[in-house]
């Protein structure tokens, strides 16, 4: 909403979940079915996976208890099915496609009986009915808010970009390491769901930033927070040079996305432009300032 008002740029980290596990994707084939595992971490008091899939593609899902017991196939339907596996209770809501997407989400809350999540290695099977187009996406919550050790096992990298991020009307800003000319692996990457959208735009350095800091002093900071400043004021030079200055009032928006584009910088380490994992390049207005 905020992004379609008039002269405005929305500059939006990608988050920091690049390296977290908190990802997993894949492709699903008519005849072959599918285990995911994931581990969740002694003393987590809360855990939720949500699974989006196109409405298109119909599978059964089996979720696996760390003991070995199996609980499905689940039923598709609406409302919350209740599965109590060990001392763990887990909520399943089917979604439907919305007047904006075609893709379903299938949502799992996982409520402790007691006080934790119960530990160990679950999985979830996923096994083929009708498969259309077969992809699916599997997330847990911000790693910040779990435990280390709770994550997918051989997750996926890409598409790990935070909301809002995603939005198609911003621009959206990853980080890199600017005193070793890479990208930075915590850094969320793209492209979107369904590959409908190049993301990131560009990134910024976004590692070992001295900032200010509480009473007064210095210190480093880490991470896509700390590299969308930079960005931000690259947008906003530019728009006092064309709006406020008189040289183009139409400097604002989609306009100055496309002038960050075509002006960023290509990381020698990395070959093919646009790319998941910094989008267009490094932001150049920044070494012109």
């Amino acid at each position: 909403m905020i992004s379609g008002m008039w002269k405005n740029v929305i500059c939006v980290g990608t988050g920091n979940e690049g390296n977290t596990g908190g990802h997993i994707s894949g492709k699903l084939g008519q005849q072959e079915e599918r285990i995911l595992e994931f581990g969740i971490s002694q003393q987590e008091p809360v855990m939720n996976i949500q699974l989006w899939k196109s409405y298109v593609d119909q599978f059964q899902i089996i979720l696996i208890h760390p003991d070995g017991e199996s609980f499905g196939p689940l039923q598709e339907r609406l409302g919350a099915q209740r599965i109590l596996a060990g001392n763990t209770e887990i909520l399943i809501y089917y979604g439907e496609p919305k007047p904006y997407t075609t893709a379903q989400e299938i949502y799992f809350d996982f409520i402790p009986k007691g006080s934790y999540v119960d530990d160990g290695v679950w999985k979830i099977r996923l096994i083929p009915q009708k498969i259309v187009e077969g992809n699916y996406h599997l997330w847990m919550p911000s790693a910040a808010l779990l435990n280390p050790l709770t994550h997918f096992f051989s997750p996926t990298v890409d598409t790990t970009l935070t909301i809002p991020s995603t939005a198609r009307n911003v621009v959206a800003v990853g980080a890199y390491n600017a005193r070793l000319m890479t990208y930075a692996p915590f850094s969320g990457r793209g492209y979107t769901r369904g590959n409908t959208q190049v993301k990131p735009d560009i990134v910024a350095p976004g590692v070992d930033i001295v900032t200010t800091a509480v009473g007064g002093s210095y210190t480093g900071v880490t991470g896509t927070s700390f590299a969308t400043p930079f960005v931000t004021g690259s947008a906003a030079i530019m728009m006092q040079y064309g709006i406020v200055q008189g040289n183009d009032p139409f400097l604002y928006g989609e306009k100055i996305r496309a002038y960050l584009q075509r002006g960023a910088q290509r990381l020698t380490a990395l070959v093919g432009y646009p790319n998941e994992i910094v989008g267009y390049g490094e932001d150049v207005i920044i070494r012109l300032h």
